[in-house]
């Protein structure tokens, strides 16, 4: 089955489901009854974390969007909008942004009042219909704004068009939003691991450092919380290629809840975590115990605010993180009450990052899972 097959199948799959769904409300019209959607509930009470498979999934809570009732009348037709926008996406076979869709569904009502008054209304109606229909955002043809760059021994189609991520300058590869089969492919792929970071003045560093090409691996970089793209090309690197997965954020609840997505997955996206999460991701850094083991300086040191610390007890009681160690990590946090960013390790010497710190965590198999 060629790759254009398959996407065509995917596509006429996700247009049935949706016909079904608008098929369902005009029966109810056609019988003078008062039509209703359920939507999966996607809260942290509707979410399960799954001890054998390792996952965050999505519970059977159902929230009902009804059609003639005021305070829901407006979602509802939201919703269908939405549905409407993205069959023609479907049916046209191109793509477009979701800055666009917003614009597209935006309309002004016989009175005046707009279907949409922002993009703040338009993107939870598109999550609604992502997981009441089974189907991510990008193959309903929609994509966000590129987020991530990667660099290292991997040669890619994306497009149809040849990338080797070993010559891509001091920029890197911009990862796209839409990292699917049908839009990028590994032709070659030489690495043994994938480190990803969440700062690009840290990924700089290592790609000026070449420390993919010292030590035979691709470098990705998330510029904070891990776009949607970037959390799909490592599950398929790490899936598709075999190649471990290296985690290195900074030392605080926000650095480890970014960890926490990429491992296990997120409560938004829980109905879809078998595609995105990767279990067996390591985290390597930076841990609450590196400011001794590497003798840091205390001066580099940051307090924790009200808000970390608020964070790191919800955190200790997430069931994933539950495990001795990262108990064990976590309180050792709380007790020093500091924080330490990634760019502390440069009041070592501005390579200490590539020529000590990460191999030598790596060669000890110094890492949390």
């Amino acid at each position: 089955m060629t790759t254009k097959t398959k996407r065509d199948k995917k596509d006429e799959q996700i247009l049935e489901r949706m016909r079904d769904l608008a098929q369902a409300v005009i029966d109810i019209f056609g019988e003078k009854g008062n039509p209703a959607v359920q939507i999966p509930l996607r809260s942290l009470s509707n979410s399960v974390f799954d001890e054998e498979s390792r996952f965050i999934r999505m519970g059977d809570k159902l929230q009902e969007r009804v059609f003639f009732h005021q305070g829901q009348a407006k979602r509802f037709m939201q919703t269908f909008l939405v549905a409407s926008a993205c069959k023609e996406l479907l049916d046209v076979r191109k793509t477009t942004s979701i800055r666009d869709l917003f614009y597209m569904t935006k309309h002004t009502l016989a009175r005046g009042e707009n279907t949409f008054d922002d993009q703040s209304e338009s993107d939870p109606v598109l999550e609604d219909l992502e997981v009441t229909i089974g189907a991510l955002r990008e193959e309903l043809h929609l994509f966000a704004s590129n987020k991530g760059t990667m660099v290292g021994n991997l040669t890619l189609i994306d497009s149809g068009d040849t990338i080797d991520c070993r010559s891509m300058g001091t920029g890197g590869y911009g990862i796209p939003s839409i990292v699917e089969e049908h839009v990028v492919q590994f032709k070659k792929c030489e690495a043994d691991f994938v480190l990803i970071m969440e700062k690009d003045a840290v990924w700089r560093r290592l790609n000026e450092d070449k420390f993919w090409k010292k030590h035979n691996c691709i470098m990705m970089q998330s510029g904070g919380q891990t776009s949607r793209g970037v959390r799909r090309m490592l599950r398929r690197l790490h899936e598709e290629k075999g190649l471990p997965v290296y985690v290195l954020v900074d030392n605080d609840p926000w650095g480890f809840y970014i960890y926490s997505v990429l491992k296990y997955g997120s409560i938004n996206l829980a109905f879809e975590s078998e595609r995105m999460a990767i279990p067996k991701a390591r985290f390597l850094g930076l841990s609450s115990f590196d400011r001794e083991k590497f003798d840091l300086p205390s001066v580099v040191t940051i307090a924790l605010n009200k808000n970390d610390e608020k964070r790191a007890r919800e955190i200790m009681k997430y069931p994933w993180f539950n495990e001795k160690r990262w108990q064990k990590e976590l309180q050792k946090m709380m007790d020093s009450k500091v924080k330490l960013e990634l760019e502390a390790l440069s009041s070592r010497g501005i390579s200490f990052i590539s020529e000590k710190y990460l191999p030598e965590k790596i060669k000890n198999d110094d890492y949390l899972e």
